[in-house]
């Protein structure tokens, strides 16, 4: 276990296991690298993991700002420079699959492959409207009953009440900014389809992505730019899907990569 200081943010990190091209595990809104306790020991047994605490979440430091995809993204470059990782594969959950997919696009060099899990990306334009008011009164009343209210509606019935209950208390221990900044940055950029379906037309890497929602599956089979790229779809799913079904999600996962190899 480790921490780095990139820049501005000091962030947590564990670096397990050994192999050529890492993987990255980057975790969703409000989440830390705990999220991956599923893949950890699975992937590390054969592989070099690297699963890190994005800036204001986890273990790392809460800078002031930055709570941006992009600036998620180039805080991620900024730690592989130091680990001196030229390549990884970038597996992100969520908030985290939108910060894989601009560490794809804005540094495509240090992005083998890209795994998304249930991504924050290509979400119907038309919540747009919704979105507005959530985010207004988020600015002004506290936001960690709102924020908790929210993560919790991403749930499936058949989780288990012990993990909803963990995701949701981990919440109130985050600061207030980070909850409004990431959370206003993500809903005005990357989740809306209008936004994020022409920059990540720009990804060159392959890409697997697991949905619960078939729609959205489709929609990032259209913007697929390598044939090796593949969407799993598990309807019914919540939006743990790593958590919900590990073994599938681990098999699958392998699979993929020694596809690629």
């Amino acid at each position: 276990m480790a921490f780095a200081q990139v820049g501005d943010v000091r962030l947590f990190f564990t670096d397990e296991g050994t192999g050529d091209l890492p993987l990255l595990l980057i975790h969703g809104y409000t989440s830390d690298s705990h999220d991956w306790s599923w893949q950890l020991p699975y992937l590390a047994a054969s592989r070099r993991v690297i699963a890190v605490d994005l800036r204001g979440h986890g273990r790392s430091s809460a800078p002031p700002d930055g709570y941006t995809t992009t600036q998620f993204a180039a805080d991620l470059a900024g730690l592989l420079d130091q680990l001196e990782v030229e390549r990884v594969v970038a597996v992100g959950h969520s908030m985290g699959g939108s910060v894989a997919g601009s560490l794809a696009v804005e540094h495509p060099d240090r992005v083998a492959a890209m795994v998304g899990v249930d991504p924050a990306y290509l979400l119907p334009d038309e919540i747009a409207g919704g979105i507005r008011p959530l985010l207004d009164l988020l600015a002004v009343s506290d936001p960690v009953p709102l924020v908790q209210q929210l993560v919790g509606g991403m749930d499936s019935p058949a989780r288990d009440l012990a993990l909803r209950t963990w995701q949701v208390r981990r919440i109130a221990g985050m600061a207030d900014h980070v909850l409004r900044q990431a959370l206003e940055a993500q809903a005005t950029g990357m989740a809306l389809h209008s936004h994020s379906a022409p920059y990540l037309r720009r990804r060159t890497c392959p890409v697997l992505t697991f949905y619960a929602d078939p729609t959205r599956a489709a929609a990032e089979q259209a913007i697929f730019t390598d044939p090796r790229s593949r969407v799993v779809t598990w309807e019914g799913a919540g939006h743990w899907l790593h958590q919900e079904r590990p073994a599938e999600f681990n098999s699958l996962l392998t699979a993929w990569l020694e596809s690629l190899a």
